[in-house]
């Protein structure tokens, strides 16, 4: 077999993961091509079967298990790092500090232009989720969404990754953390994305990728000063101190294993997508040696 095709995403949390690996530091690793794609692209690369390896968001998962599986490692799962939605100070929308303003925070943001990062975005998923379905989104890349939200052109927006960190330097607040309230809901953390590895590749090719991304991670980890070379390069300009935040927030225990903790997280959030009616049901594993 020549190259296998790997595509993850510039943010910080993937270019830290991957770098080892993709720069012939693993030994033994498969040898891989890779391509950088924001998170939307990825999903639709991974539908139409045009990766190897892919990072996909879970609510894309739920749609691929019958062509991919997840890895165990390489994941962004976390607690205190989900979703956002924002909206500008002065706008109609105002936060919910309470159980009661929730629900009306829910039934205005249902009617209300919010723009997400991509359909089958987890983000998107939890904005559903909460609000019962959104009659109005807007799909636009993530790091538009912060922009369009301050000009007025949307009255809210669903923000991932480091948006976290500058959605105020944009003029905006915000009303509610998707992540948040769907923990306080499960009881478990929150998982935004998984590496999935294509059902096509022999058994014993996807257990030598497992071992790759586990072992890319740990050498970053061991190697912090040297990962961040490569993260820089492919960081949209991103201030230094947000990407060492980023990481930070991102690439945790989960990363580097699942666990059963977070194997039920991924479970329990795949079958609220398929109750509600937004992914198909599977008997598929989840993982790739189940």
């Amino acid at each position: 077999m020549g190259l296998l095709k790997l595509a993850y995403s510039p943010c910080p949390n993937d270019t830290f993961v991957f770098r080892a690996w993709v720069q012939g530091l693993i030994p033994e690793a498969p040898e891989v091509e890779e391509q950088l794609e924001d998170i939307d692209t990825l999903n639709l690369m991974a539908l139409r079967d045009r990766a190897d390896i892919v990072k996909v968001s879970m609510h894309a998962f739920a749609h691929l298990r019958g062509s991919y599986a997840l890895l165990h490692s390489g994941g962004a799962m976390g607690r205190g790092c989900g979703p956002l939605v924002v909206a500008p100070k002065d706008g109609r929308l105002r936060p919910a500090p309470s159980l009661q303003r929730v629900a009306v925070l829910a039934d205005e943001l249902s009617r209300a232009r919010v723009a997400i990062p991509g359909e089958l975005t987890t983000g998107a998923l939890l904005a559903g989720l909460f609000t019962g379905g959104l009659k109005q989104p807007v799909i636009m890349p993530f790091d538009s969404i912060m922009p369009a939200a301050a000009a007025g052109e949307v009255e809210a927006g669903v923000i991932i990754h480091e948006g976290r960190f500058t959605f105020g330097s944009y003029g905006l607040r915000r009303l509610i953390d998707l992540g948040e309230w769907w923990e306080e809901f499960s009881r478990l953390p929150i998982p935004l994305g998984g590496i999935a590895v294509s059902r096509s590749l022999a058994p014993d090719l996807q257990a030598d990728v497992e071992k790759a991304v586990r072992a890319s991670l740990e050498h970053a980890r061991a190697h912090p000063d040297e990962a961040m070379t490569y993260v820089g390069e492919h960081s949209q300009e991103m201030d230094p101190d947000v990407c060492r935040r980023h990481i930070e927030l991102y690439v945790n225990d989960f990363t580097l294993d699942y666990g059963e903790e977070g194997e039920d997280a991924i479970r329990q959030l795949l079958d609220a997508a398929v109750c509600f009616g937004v992914a198909p049901p599977s008997d598929q594993g989840l993982f790739w040696d189940d």
